[in-house]
């Protein structure tokens, strides 16, 4: 069974893994993303995982209500691996082998991050999902995916949100907006569309990793993905704008 890629990482916002909760982790919602991926590890494509922690903490909210950014950071941080270790659960009781690997220290409950570790279990056909960010305040999981990334040599970044594609304005006001099939790196910063932040597609622009916006809540479209079908957006060095 052909797949367009052979290594590739899936970016995970936070929120995603709350469903339609105000708040926390929905475990139906972690279960199918789960199944998805155990799709894609069964096609032969090595998949890295990096999930945000805004379903539980979201540093740069809590910095603006008065508290320290660094710590509002380092909490966010500590929310990703609660969020990593939840999804490796769901992975390992469906006979997915995964690990989980933090930027921050926490021997008792995961590795430290070492590439070339990661790299290993990936050859393995684990899946390695990436905790605690980068392990620097004032970086986001955006910028973590975009340098995890870079680092294990994957071919693409899989941005899984809650809307299918980017659009020219935000489709929830303006029902007129028009969404992108292909995007260069250049027109997302000039015009600040904010699919990841400014440092993260700087990084993939510098490392030539493209980045495939789509709508996580559709079941099956991590597995299309990674067939190389035709969904959400494209975001590349060779892309047009269309």
């Amino acid at each position: 069974m052909g797949t367009n890629y052979r290594r590739v990482l899936l970016k995970l916002s936070g929120e995603a893994l709350m469903g339609n909760m105000g708040y926390g982790i929905d475990p139906e919602v972690v279960k199918e993303i789960a199944q998805e991926v155990e799709e894609v590890v069964a096609t032969g494509t090595q998949i890295a995982i990096v999930v945000g922690g805004g379903n539980i903490f979201r540093g740069v909210k809590a910095a603006s209500a008065g508290m320290d950014r660094a710590t509002a950071d380092y909490i966010g941080m500590i929310a990703t691996v609660m969020n990593a270790m939840t999804l490796q659960d769901s992975l390992e009781r469906i006979g997915v082998q995964t690990r989980v690997q933090t930027a921050i220290a926490m021997q008792e409950l995961a590795e430290p991050y070492i590439r070339r570790r990661a790299i290993r279990h990936l050859e393995k056909g684990r899946v390695v999902i990436f905790g605690a960010g980068s392990g620097n305040p004032f970086f986001t999981t955006d910028t973590t995916a975009a340098l995890r990334a870079a680092e294990i040599d994957a071919e693409v970044i899989f941005k899984a949100t809650k809307v299918d594609g980017i659009y020219d304005a935000d489709p929830q006001i303006h029902p007129n907006a028009k969404r992108y099939k292909t995007l260069t790196y250049t027109h997302v910063l000039a015009h600040d569309l904010r699919v990841m932040d400014s440092t993260a597609i700087a990084l993939c622009k510098e490392n030539n990793i493209p980045i495939l916006v789509f709508d996580l809540t559709v079941r099956g479209n991590i597995h299309r993905a990674v067939m190389g079908e035709t969904i959400g957006t494209l975001v590349g060095g060779s892309c047009e704008i269309s």
